[in-house]
């Protein structure tokens, strides 16, 4: 799957994926090894994700992400 990055807000990035992948935040979550609340937290926009989070997203779930200079 290819997603392209600058079409989407941050949080909505992280929800699209797992959305992409048909699990449920928890199950989500511990692909990952994080808890719930963090991917709760990061679909709001309440958190913040680093780029190494994303990164290891799209390696654990094949995830191509796009970027584009604007």
């Amino acid at each position: 799957m290819r997603l392209n990055f600058n079409d989407y807000e941050p949080n909505e990035v992280i929800r699209i994926i797992r959305e992409w992948t048909g699990l449920t935040q928890e199950e989500f979550a511990k692909s990952i090894n994080k808890k719930k609340r963090t991917i709760q937290d990061y679909e709001t926009g309440k958190c913040r994700y680093y780029t190494e989070t994303l990164k290891q997203i799209c390696k654990i779930h094949n995830i191509e992400i796009i970027i584009n200079k604007k």
